[in-house]
């Protein structure tokens, strides 16, 4: 399911998102609430009790721990899970940092974050928003079980399972939207002036493209929603079609992208850049690296204008750095949300591992993009009667900056 909502391979590394929705945050029911940004790893770093030292100024002292383990199981009146209490003590450990992005994550958000990266959900298939306060459809993802139940654009969702949707947010829709596939869901849907229909759905495995592409009076419209598995192939594809079509000027949208493989992004960018730098990684321990195009990109020399808002965050933000940085587009839209560090997963097995901040991410102008996020060269805000209305001005400043180059 995808929330249109007022903002609030060897691809080895990723840039970090966030849990948020953005402009466009929910996809096909499932909870894309995306957890990104990491170096894939199967390491086991031996999280247990050898590096938890007793007394040692070096470790953490496990001695007060060990003591209220202790007295749990002889004191608590109650069933002891000692795999619970294991997870729930790594997962502590690890929030004490303070770094939302630095998590343990047990085996179902593991499973979660690599449903994510490849646009393989469970759900009905259908895109919805929060419209004059009511849930509402936004459109059926085309072959989905929504689109075959009939439900359309604009249908007001009133009920899900029975429960009232007055007053539900977007999370609470998702959850209770979402399930397992082969399950069903039933849905009160209300039409313009007839009567409530209610409609039950049975769930099936929807797969979301990460790229959309629309071509209207020779330009070219490429929608990113995230850098997965699939993004690269889809944008070589497109940037083709857009060659085959003798597209004059290229529209790339970044909104509510939130993020995912830092490669996919620098293979993106490889195809608008015929050469560069996009972007800069730094740590601690000065362990710098910067990352550069290719130089085998199909639409180098093509007019291109970037749209970004505040859900644009973390690849979509290097991305869009890197663009504007090299002086190759021109940036529409409300500054991105700032998210630019990078994590590496660490397999613990069992299926859960630690994902842990390892640096943070400049453009190749050295903007802090963690700090200071991307800022448009042309503001544009979307108010909620643009909204409403079903306007878009800044996808209307973009088309116009481009006529005006081609």
């Amino acid at each position: 399911m995808q929330s249109k909502q007022s903002p609030p391979a060897s691809q080895s590394k990723a840039a970090d998102s966030v849990k948020r929705t953005g402009l466009f945050g929910y996809v096909a029911v499932g909870a894309v609430t995306f957890v990104l940004g990491f170096i894939v790893s199967q390491t086991n770093p031996g999280l247990g009790i050898g590096w938890l030292q007793q007394g040692n100024k070096n470790g953490v002292d496990v001695t007060q721990l060990k003591r209220v383990q202790s007295l749990v199981n002889d004191k608590f009146d109650g069933d002891v899970d000692l795999q619970k209490q294991s997870e729930g003590a790594i997962a502590g450990l690890v929030a004490a940092l303070g770094d939302p992005y630095t998590v343990y994550l047990d085996a179902k958000a593991n499973e979660e974050l690599s449903n994510d990266l490849s646009g393989t959900l469970s759900g009905i298939g259908v895109e919805v928003g929060i419209k004059n306060n009511r849930l509402t459809v936004i459109a059926p993802i085309d072959e989905t079980p929504a689109q075959k139940a009939g439900i359309r654009s604009g249908d007001i969702i009133a009920r899900i399972n029975g429960v009232d949707t007055s007053g539900m947010t977007i999370d609470d829709a998702v959850s209770k939207i979402r399930g397992p596939k082969g399950t069903t869901v039933k849905l009160t849907i209300v039409r313009a002036s007839d009567s409530p229909k209610e409609l039950e759905i049975t769930r099936d495995t929807i797969s979301v493209p990460s790229v959309k592409l629309e071509q209207k009076d020779g330009i070219g419209t490429l929608r990113i929603r995230r850098f997965g598995d699939d993004t690269v192939s889809l944008v070589e594809n497109a940037a083709q079609t857009f060659r085959d079509n003798n597209v004059r000027g290229v529209i790339l949208d970044l909104r509510g992208n939130p993020g995912g493989y830092l490669q996919s992004a620098v293979d993106v960018a490889s195809q608008f850049m015929s050469s560069g730098v996009v972007v800069e990684e730094r740590s601690r321990k000065g362990l710098n690296e910067k990352k550069s195009v290719s130089g085998l990109g199909q639409l180098t020399d093509v007019p291109l204008v970037v749209l970004i808002d505040e859900g644009s965050a973390s690849a979509a933000e290097i991305l869009a750095g890197a663009l504007r940085d090299n002086g190759r587009a021109q940036l529409v839209g409300v500054k991105s949300f700032g998210k630019g560090s990078v994590q590496e997963i660490l397999g613990l097995g069992n299926g859960t591992s630690l994902k842990v901040t390892i640096a943070h991410w400049f453009t190749p102008k050295g903007v802090n993009i963690g700090k200071e996020g991307i800022k448009p060269d042309v503001e544009v805000k979307l108010s909620d009667a643009d909204y409403e209305a079903d306007r878009d001005p800044q996808l209307d400043k973009a088309i116009e900056l481009l006529k005006a180059k081609i």
